[in-house]
């Protein structure tokens, strides 16, 4: 699985940190009455709600990939990758085709990359230590008042994983219910446009300011 995905998951499932501690979570994040579409047509601040938080989904993944770019040596990360990939490729490959003498000469390496695992981690954990406060601030003080609980609408329920700890879009129970925030079956809640944007765009951005994961 691609790295980056994993680190837009974990900002994602930090955006819903209240709700694993029993508090409104994702409920949060978003207004009665938001600033951004207010006597508008609700088609209209829709669309507007939409287009802004994709706009913060890219200025946040600008930041992200500015702090990421002076606080990680990129060659020394890519020659970590491609070490420690290249010796997965060789191990599977000496597992798959039953080679022990192989096996067992790869396995004298294990300790170093693991070693070299953990510090590529590292590496990539790092900078979120720093975007990790501007995304909390942003998205728990600023949209919250900016933008209604959900900004958009999927043709189709998006909530893939089961278990309501990571749902994207409003159920048809929650639509239903006249004192939830969901008004329509499908609507994404605002923090769960903001995930899916930031995926959309967030390998353009690394490979554009060249702090990409990728090794082709």
């Amino acid at each position: 699985m691609d790295f980056n995905f994993i680190l837009l998951f974990i900002d994602a499932a930090f955006l819903q940190l209240p709700d694993f501690l029993g508090g409104e979570g994702r409920m949060v994040l978003g207004s009665d009455d938001p600033i951004v579409g207010r006597g508008m047509d609700a088609s209209m601040a829709l669309i507007l709600a939409m287009f802004a938080v994709t706009g913060f989904g890219i200025m946040l993944n600008l930041f992200n990939s500015g702090v990421r770019k002076k606080m990680i040596d990129q060659v020394k990360l890519k020659r970590i990758m491609k070490e420690t990939r290249g010796w997965q490729k060789e191990r599977m490959a000496a597992m798959r085709s039953k080679d022990q003498a192989k096996i067992a000469e790869l396995g004298k390496k294990s300790s170093y990359m693991n070693k070299m695992s953990m510090e590529m981690m590292q590496m990539n954990m790092r900078p979120m230590m720093i975007t990790f406060v501007p995304l909390i601030l942003i998205f728990y003080l600023v949209l919250p008042v900016l933008f209604p609980y959900t900004v958009a609408i999927s043709p189709i329920s998006l909530n893939v994983i089961p278990g309501d700890m990571f749902q994207l879009t409003c159920t048809a129970a929650q639509a239903a219910d006249p004192e939830h925030v969901c008004t329509t079956e499908n609507a994404l809640f605002l923090w769960a446009w903001y995930f899916l944007s930031s995926i959309a765009f967030s390998g353009m951005i690394m490979r554009l300011t060249k702090t990409s994961m990728d090794l082709s």
